[in-house]
């Protein structure tokens, strides 16, 4: 759920992790260059990892322009730095400095941002209280209905875009071929409904926990392993779990199935317990995707510490503005790197439920250390990242019967195309309460750990689902936001790449310009809504602008599975 300071009408969860795969010692891939072009790791954390105040020494990305390296080196160290890294792919120095500012000013520099916690978690889903269902219940006529997994009659969103044994799964489930990395805070590897396809031998973790923030508050708590690096198969949060069970959980009598039930998931860990992402972790994984050859990437989240980021805002201070101009190049920069290297890119819009392109006050920025928000003005110069970066597929969310979720953020210039996100407030169909959400794969640590379940591994509300299969018991959970609807297009443009990719690095490659145009070519067309200005049973009011080939409320349309399982080129 991509939530922006907010809950997203109640929906944002602070953390999302995991991994238990392959480890920072796991062995290079062949033909993989690392990411690194000096002999200090890239991925070494500054001693706080986070803000430093002024006049203490701190680890800073600094973004050179095109030729400038030598330039911004110089720099850096006639302000008493000391480089301990570049990158040349994506044209930045790791330096160790206090004088941050000063190289900021130099005309080769183009940004400096602090190497820090700058992205959070985009989903989560709701937790009202409510009756427990029993063990694998299902409804009249739910379970294995026309051959379906035993929750498919629980999976609205599948129905809704095709996605259904007499749907795509007929024509089209995918390929283990195609390479689909999850980037979140971490994937369930050892989950009953995700194992069959994960790939742990690729997945990756490119975090360092941090237990506290900058201020002594708690941040990612206690580090459950060594070194506080968890392993590349373990989701401490269900975020990331959720995510991939929808984009690619199989079809083998477990649980529910997702949109693309035969591709390879490959976690790309970029954020810690807590929900944050620090910058380079972030280009770190987008290069490493680029690297190995994953077809497409799930990026449900947006980057902190400022929900828009401004180039050049007279309300912000020169650091921070310098930043902000960083973590926009940088972004920019690591999604050019990954589309030339046939990555398609798809981003959950957000969930603050307003229009992008008409942003007035920004009061959640920035909003790392905890307490340093501030009231200020911001105009469509500023943009939210990634969702707003050229080349990243932007997905709006709908509700069961098909209207924009409130909480749902849109636009004339942002949304691309809509998908399944859940809408507990949805009326509009038989459904009710939670089953308005979107139910997929959980693990049962982190349940047991939110005290969702009893001591007998029982659910203790309707927001999670138990569903037990020759002797072993797999849990779901129930979720909102557009962390969930972006899944949905992510598994669609699998299915895409299933079918028409080439022999390439890591399977199949497909032009990402090729992947998007089919994507809008398949969606159906859904317009406005009548009168435009939409009025939610909260008495909130949204404006959808443009017409039914591509407006703000819905982009190209609704994605539909179905008919990408069957389009021809």
């Amino acid at each position: 759920m991509h939530a922006r300071g907010r809950l997203a009408g109640a929906i944002m969860s602070v953390a999302l992790l995991g991994g238990l795969g392959a480890p920072s010692s796991a062995p290079v891939i062949p033909g993989v260059p690392v990411a690194l072009t000096s002999p200090v790791a890239l991925d070494t954390p500054s001693p706080s990892g986070s803000a430093t105040a002024a006049g203490q020494a701190g680890d800073y990305l600094v973004f050179y322009v095109d030729g400038g390296r030598a330039a911004a080196q110089r720099a850096a160290e006639a302000a008493g730095g000391t480089v301990r890294a570049h990158d040349d792919r994506l044209g930045y120095l790791l330096v160790r400095t206090s004088a941050s500012e000063r190289i900021g000013a130099d005309p080769a520099v183009v940004g400096v941002a602090r190497d820090r916690p700058i992205g959070r978690t985009a989903g989560a889903g709701r937790t009202s209280p409510g009756a427990t269902r029993p063990d694998g219940a299902a409804r009249a006529g739910e379970r294995r209905a026309g051959g379906a997994e035993p929750l498919a009659g629980r999976q609205w969103d599948m129905k809704m875009i095709g996605a259904t044994p007499t749907g795509s799964y007929a024509k089209a489930r995918g390929s283990h071929k195609v390479l689909v990395g999850v980037m979140d805070t971490g994937v369930d590897g050892r989950h009953p409904d995700i194992a069959p396809n994960f790939n742990r031998a690729l997945s990756r973790n490119f975090v360092t926990d941090q237990p506290t923030d900058p201020n002594g508050r708690k941040l990612d708590g206690p580090c459950e392993y060594q070194g506080c690096k968890d392993p590349a198969d373990v989701d401490d949060d269900g975020h990331g779990t959720h995510v991939a069970s929808t984009i690619g959980s199989p079809i083998n009598g477990i649980g529910v199935a997702g949109v693309a039930p035969d591709v390879s998931l490959v976690n790309l860990r970029a954020g810690t317990d807590s929900g944050f992402f620090f910058l380079k972790p972030t280009l770190d994984a987008l290069e490493y995707a680029a690297d190995i050859g994953v077809d497409v990437v799930n990026m449900s989240f947006y980057v902190d510490p400022w929900t828009f980021n401004c180039p050049d805002n007279p309300g912000d201070t020169p650091a921070e503005r310098s930043e902000q101009r960083a973590i926009l190049e940088g972004m920019r920069r690591a999604v050019n790197y990954a589309r030339s290297h046939g990555v398609t890119l798809i981003t959950a819009i957000g969930n603050a439920g307003g229009d992008l392109g008409k942003p007035k006050t920004d009061t959640s920025s920035p909003d790392f250390p905890k307490g340093s928000e501030k009231n200020r003005s911001v105009d469509n110069s500023c943009r939210n990242v990634p969702a707003e970066l050229d080349g990243v597929i932007s997905v709006s969310a709908v509700g069961p019967s098909g209207r924009k979720a409130p909480y749902s953020d849109y636009g004339t210039e942002q949304t691309d195309i809509a998908a399944p996100g859940g809408d507990v407030f949805d009326g509009g169909t038989a459904l009710r309460g939670k089953d308005r959400e979107i139910l997929a794969a959980a693990p049962e640590h982190v349940l047991r750990a939110q005290g969702r379940l009893d001591a007998k591994g029982m659910p203790k509300d309707n927001s999670v689902i138990r569903e037990c299969h020759a002797g072993k018991c797999a849990y779901y959970q129930y979720m909102e936001g557009t962390s969930m609807a972006a899944p949905h297009v992510t598994g669609v443009a699998a299915l895409i790449v299933g079918r028409f990719g080439k022999p390439g690095p890591g399977g199949l490659q497909m032009d990402p310009a090729e992947v998007e145009r089919l994507l809008y070519a398949t969606a159906t067309p859904k317009g406005c809504p009548s009168p435009r200005t939409y009025r939610y049973g909260t008495g909130e009011t949204q404006v959808c602008e443009g017409p039914a080939s591509r407006n703000g409320f819905f982009g190209h349309g609704l994605v539909d599975a179905a008919r990408a399982a069957t389009v021809t080129r």
